[in-house]
């Protein structure tokens, strides 16, 4: 959209957008140029502002999220996502967006709009059939490199305290939130979510999903941190290691290769492992992968492109891994790729 002159909902965007980037002393409302909505988040209101030569992303936290379900959260995770790109950055700068200042008046932050040729989503290329090993282990090596580095003296986990706000993003929407569809199941995954909740090992990102993934030139950038927090390595695996399963179900023709991408991402992540055992890490994330394999079916977040027989069948294999309770990732795969061609 161009300079407001329609709903309130534009103006409300175009004005926001501008009030944040003078506060940050980028431009000045009257030199914008446009501000374009950004299409697939659920969780916040995104925009490409132009103004000059220049084109830069802004993102502001929403109080309710965009799903069926009433999901409602606190918009101070905006502050929590900023925080861990400036960790990541100083870390792994080639993952990240530039960023150019968070306001605190404004309640949302500006950073580096990434487009061209060189850029795309992992996500389409994963549903396309196009994405290779090479880019699940360049996500974990920059995952792992993050959980590494934070648990070393020097890190600071001071922004990071709020468990709550991961609760309120992430536990209750995909494990109680399920529990309740699935009462016989619902103390495995109220026991998992509670552990998660008290855990404070590393820094997780807590949406290391493929949609909030872009590859730029053959390496990962990874945004959409509004769940960072000190917690379980676990999760941040297993929530990326749960699309790639789901892909391998919604895509028969590629399921072998993206099984084993499954692998390759875990023998390149757990080679960053050195706060615990990681056969300890992995049976973790073993037993949590059913449970939101569950969730993308039942949660509050089910995926959207899942048929309604490719759910039933997720919503069976999953069931039945959390009570048989698998430890380890190569059985997984092999009981995955079994259930699939029976």
């Amino acid at each position: 959209m161009m300079k407001p002159e329609g709903s309130q909902i534009e103006k409300s965007l175009f004005e926001r957008s501008a009030g944040l980037l003078e506060a940050l002393g980028l431009c000045r409302a009257s030199e914008i140029l446009e501000v374009r909505p950004l299409a697939g988040g659920v969780a916040s209101d995104i925009a490409a502002v132009r103004f000059g030569a220049r084109t830069v992303c802004v993102k502001f936290a929403l109080p309710k999220l965009r799903v069926a379900a009433d999901w409602y959260a606190p918009v101070s995770r905006g502050r929590s996502e900023f925080n861990w790109l400036l960790v990541a950055r100083a870390i792994v700068p080639e993952a990240t967006p530039e960023l150019f200042g968070w306001s605190d008046e404004h309640g949302g932050f500006a950073m580096e709009f990434l487009s061209g040729p060189d850029v795309h989503v992992w996500k389409a290329a994963l549903l396309a059939g196009i994405s290779d090993g090479r880019e699940a282990t360049g996500v974990a090596r920059v995952l792992g490199s993050v959980h590494r580095a934070s648990v070393q003296a020097a890190f600071d986990p001071s922004p990071f305290h709020n468990s709550g706000d991961f609760d309120a993003l992430r536990l209750e929407p995909y494990l109680r939130f399920t529990a309740e569809r699935h009462p016989d199941l619902a103390s495995d995954l109220i026991e998992m979510a509670d552990a998660l909740k008290l855990a404070n090992k590393v820094l997780v990102h807590g949406d290391v999903s493929p949609k909030n993934i872009l590859m730029r030139d053959g390496g990962p950038v990874l945004l959409d941190a509004e769940c960072a927090t000190m917690g379980d390595p676990c999760f941040d695996v297993a929530f990326c290691l749960n699309h790639l399963i789901l892909k391998s179900v919604h895509l028969p023709r590629s399921r072998d290769r993206l099984l084993a991408a499954f692998l390759k991402f875990w023998e390149a992540y757990s080679a960053h492992v050195c706060w615990e055992d990681p056969s300890e890490l992995e049976t973790r994330t073993a037993r949590l992968l059913p449970m939101l394999l569950l969730a993308r079916v039942d949660g509050k977040s089910p995926v959207e492109y899942l048929t309604r027989d490719e759910q039933a069948f997720v919503r069976g294999l999953a069931r039945s891994l959390i009570v048989q309770r698998v430890d380890r990732h190569a059985e997984l795969v092999r009981r995955i790729s079994l259930e699939a061609r029976s």
